[in-house]
């Protein structure tokens, strides 16, 4: 008992040290929780009216100056995408290198994911529907500076993309 009299006042000196060690404050000012709630409901209402059948994304996303970007894994991506997707991984994502990929903040990007396509089977394994990929790379392009996004709205089987597979290159 006297012993733990003893070590409290030793501990309670330590708690606010170790409170600083948990989130050095360089850390705190680069994660804005916050700022991505509010951009999260900013966008919320652009990402309704942003949503596409499958045969207006496709039409939209063959058209000239138009991107398809895929932003699953590079492995994922190497293993199948639709056709003349680019690859950029969302935990790649930075302003140069979304300006490398994209260039104009003003050109149509069109995204998909997993959860586009009803089989889950590899390349495209079912998610979350809550963690499926194209919402947070909505909200990052529109945070980013790059408004005319557009995504893929429901699922359809694989089948029915122009799919190109790990072994078709």
């Amino acid at each position: 008992m006297i012993r733990n009299i003893l070590f409290a006042p030793v501990l309670l000196l330590a708690v606010p040290a170790l409170a600083d060690e948990q989130v050095p404050a360089s850390q705190a000012e680069q994660v804005d929780y916050a700022g991505f709630a509010l951009l999260t409901e900013e966008v919320a209402t652009l990402r309704a009216e942003r949503l596409l059948t499958k045969d207006e994304f496709f039409a939209r996303a063959s058209a000239d100056g138009a991107l398809l970007l895929d932003t699953r894994s590079a492995a994922a991506f190497a293993q199948g995408h639709i056709k003349g997707a680019v690859n950029l991984p969302f935990s790649d994502f930075t302003a140069d290198k979304l300006a490398k990929v994209i260039g104009d903040t003003d050109r149509p990007i069109y995204i998909y994911c997993n959860n586009n396509f009803s089989d889950d089977v590899v390349p495209v394994r079912t998610k979350m529907a809550t963690l499926a990929l194209n919402i947070p790379t909505f909200i990052n392009l529109v945070g980013y500076g790059y408004s005319n996004v557009w995504e893929l709205s429901g699922t359809m089987p694989m089948a029915e993309a122009d799919w190109v597979s790990a072994e078709a290159g």
